[in-house]
């Protein structure tokens, strides 16, 4: 596995790439978005972006020809505030790494959480799948979520309350075929540490346009 950090934000943010062993011409690419606590300025403690998530289980054999990228927010803003920057930023990832456009897809936790629904429905043709832990969107708009969705929150989170997850899933629940929600009972916020898991990272990448 080849692991860049980016520091410089020549393509908008300071970012860690994974790079698997034998990609191919047109790989696969997933996006996650970390939560509040791990953003910083200018490339400072970019390690951060490391810290939950996909980066805990990835390896050369379940990341197969998908790079992994993981952007940092700074601490100024958050996520939703920077939908058109992502936009942008994904854009010239995929065009630094041929990759493939019916396979894209975005992830997040917390903060992230929200990035990943907003960022799904301001550009609902962009992404193959979605995985939002422990966020919430705008439940008025859900009906521009058609890729296959799912989403995750623990049941005792007093930080974001289950309740943005379970108005989205109302939403989505019943028209679109492909969304799946996942509760987790006696589970606070730390939900992503049983939702970016194998069998996630596996559901994702399965999933084409």
């Amino acid at each position: 596995m080849n692991i860049v950090k980016h520091r410089e934000n020549d393509l908008g943010f300071p970012f860690i790439a994974f790079e698997p062993q034998g990609l191919s011409e047109k790989p696969a690419l997933l996006i996650q978005l970390h939560g509040a606590g791990e953003r910083a300025f200018g490339g400072n403690d970019l390690e951060k972006v490391l810290v939950h998530g996909f980066p805990n289980i990835v390896t050369d054999e379940n990341l197969k020809d998908c790079v992994l990228v993981l952007p940092q927010c700074p601490p100024t803003t958050f996520w939703v505030a920077k939908i058109e920057s992502l936009k942008e930023f994904i854009d010239k990832i995929i065009e630094q790494y041929n990759i493939d456009t019916d396979r894209v897809y975005i992830s997040g936790l917390s903060m992230g959480g929200y990035g990943t629904w907003y960022t799904a429905m301001a550009y609902p043709n962009l992404f193959a799948a979605a995985a939002p832990c422990c966020g919430g969107g705008m439940a008025w708009n859900a009906g521009t979520l058609k890729m296959p969705i799912w989403a995750f929150h623990g049941l005792d989170d007093k930080t974001v309350s289950p309740y943005h997850t379970q108005e989205m899933a109302s939403k989505l629940e019943g028209k679109n075929p492909n969304f799946k929600c996942t509760l987790y009972e006696g589970v606070a916020h730390n939900s992503w540490t049983k939702a970016f898991s194998p069998e996630l990272l596996e559901w994702i990448l399965s999933q084409h346009k």
